[in-house]
């Protein structure tokens, strides 16, 4: 197994450098913040934010969108645009359910802080110590582990397919877990930040340990009803049938926005399966505001947990020397805005986006989510902060819309040298029926190469019944497997044979970042090749 990451130096998509004219000194006394509040207190009806925000909408060709402002413990903007889906009519309100993704980490964090507080846990307990069967390819890393590495990132695992978090999908949490003591350390132990939706799984399934609750159970008891987020869930199990208020996810493919289909992420719930609204996540946003673990008059989280989550535990890469300080918590990326401190993350997943920025000193907490893959998010919270805070104004939906398509264009570019490259009139040098077969790798379990229906050969990963491909011959022995599923694109396999001629291996590219959603998976600058060999008959 080759794991490759090549860094890039990119822009923050929140906080990028903006004109010298805009860092003029706000005006952030009480009564103009107060004044800023009133102004978008416009329960039901349009406002300049409102056209704003529907006219970026509309230029990014988004189907729907919700976005919730919490000022000085008040939901003073709760407002849809947009529909539920290019299929479906209904509009986007408070109450849509959508799928937050990452912003989930935040909530396992605050689960694993109330068991914190209530004495069953310390954050520097070692995980073995609550999971006997949590296990790492080194002995040594297994034993030091601690809950404050899973929540913070310092394990040194990475990411096992990517933002996708398409990994064996319907095998159990544990078994994904137990998985791990096969997967290669990207980075050694406390190193640095690296980022695992796995580990976050480990931290839900110490949740369960510990309370002696499924990490759902607990979740919905212990958060989501003391918050009145009754809407929420942890699982797209768990909608109701009759239930027509919920947003329908979208993407971007080979040249248009599209309906894509709904899919389970329980395997790693506890890192990206939460289902939510802007009136629920208004809620969770007021606990972590103002007398921060303190909702409606009852303390749900202590002072020093609430400080713990939102205290700097790593560093993050910068792209320069002038660019400020960054940090990640406990489920929390720890920046700043024009001089205010903020808290935020982000959530992406198919069809999907989310973005969740807290800025304490302002008591404000802003929350932004589509129904598609997108780069406008960024803007309506700029523009939001610069409004509430007094500060000049920026033209940050141009900015971001433009920065999109110079980046589109470029990445499009890199695709097409891929694609220009492919060697034409060439032949594998393996036949069909030595390819068709099954193949193992110890981290990533057994696939099959098969003969379809229509006589080409397609792929079929870990038995689900899901994960399917039909693969095209590229060229050489190197083949494309293009998804059943588009909106999980393709990916790159190549055959390699033994002195005998018989096939050595079937490796697999699995790419864990795209350059660009928006224009498939390739080309990439983070992936993993695998090599699968033959399963002895």
């Amino acid at each position: 197994m080759r794991f490759y990451f090549i860094p890039l130096v990119t822009a923050c998509l929140l906080y990028p450098t903006i004109p010298t004219q805009a860092h003029a000194q706000a005006d952030t006394s009480a009564s103009a913040q107060r004044s800023a509040g009133t102004e978008l207190l416009n329960p039901g009806s349009r406002s300049p934010l409102s056209d704003f925000i529907e006219s970026g909408r509309e230029q990014w060709q988004i189907p729907g969108m919700a976005v919730g402002i919490v000022y000085q413990d008040q939901l003073i903007f709760a407002q849809g645009f947009g529909a539920l889906g290019l299929e479906q009519s209904d509009p986007i309100d408070a109450d849509t359910l959508f799928g937050v993704a990452s912003t989930t980490k935040a909530m396992t964090a605050a689960a694993i802080g109330m068991l914190v507080d209530d004495g069953k846990l310390d954050w520097d307990d070692r995980v073995i110590d609550h999971l006997p069967y949590f296990q790492l390819s080194d002995p040594w890393v297994t034993q030091h582990v601690t809950i404050r590495d899973l929540l913070s990132h310092q394990v040194g695992v990475g990411r096992m397919t990517g933002n996708q978090i398409r990994y064996m999908p319907t095998a159990s949490r544990e078994h994904v877990i137990k998985q791990m003591r096969h997967h290669t350390f990207e980075a050694p132990f406390r190193s640095r930040y690296v980022y695992s939706n796995v580990m976050y799984s480990v931290a839900g399934e110490v949740v369960a340990a510990v309370s002696g609750q499924s990490w759902d159970d607990f979740m919905a008891e212990r958060l989501f009803a003391p918050l009145n987020m009754t809407r929420s869930n942890t699982s797209i199990t768990q909608f109701d049938p009759n239930d027509r208020n919920i947003a329908h996810p979208h993407q971007y493919i080979e040249g248009e926005i599209v309906p894509i289909a709904r899919r389970n992420f329980d395997n790693v719930g506890p890192s990206a399966s939460v289902n939510t609204s802007i009136h629920d996540m208004a809620q969770w946003m007021r606990l972590q505001l103002g007398d921060a673990g303190v909702y409606q008059g009852q303390r749900l989280l202590s002072d020093a947990v609430m400080r713990e989550m939102h205290q700097a535990q790593v560093s993050l890469p910068r792209s320069g020397k002038t660019e400020p300080l960054r940090g990640y918590g406990l489920g929390w990326t720890l920046d700043t805005y024009r001089g205010y401190a903020v808290s935020s993350h982000g959530g992406a997943t198919d069809g999907f986006n989310t973005s969740l920025t807290l800025v304490p000193k302002l008591d404000l907490g802003i929350v932004v989510i589509t129904n598609t893959f997108d780069g406008y998010r960024p803007a309506v919270v700029n523009e939001i902060i610069d409004r509430m805070a007094g500060l000049p104004e920026y033209d940050w939906k141009n900015h971001y819309y433009d920065d999109f398509q110079a980046r589109f264009q470029q990445t499009m570019q890199e695709r097409e040298a891929i694609i220009a490259a492919r060697q034409a009139n060439t032949q594998p040098s393996l036949n069909h029926t030595q390819m068709v077969g099954r193949y193992q790798d110890p981290l990533y379990g057994e696939i099959e190469v098969f003969e379809n229906a229509d006589g080409g050969l397609s792929l079929h990963l870990w038995d689900d019944g899901e994960s399917l491909l039909d693969l095209e011959h590229w060229h050489h022995d190197t083949w494309l497997a293009s998804y059943h599923n588009r909106a999980q694109r393709e990916k790159f396999v190549y055959f390699t044979r033994d002195s005998q001629g018989n096939v050595e291996a079937l490796n697999v590219r699995f790419t864990l970042r795209p350059v660009m959603t928006q224009v498939g998976l390739f080309p990439s600058n983070y992936f993993r090749d695998v090599s699968f060999t033959p399963v002895p008959e």
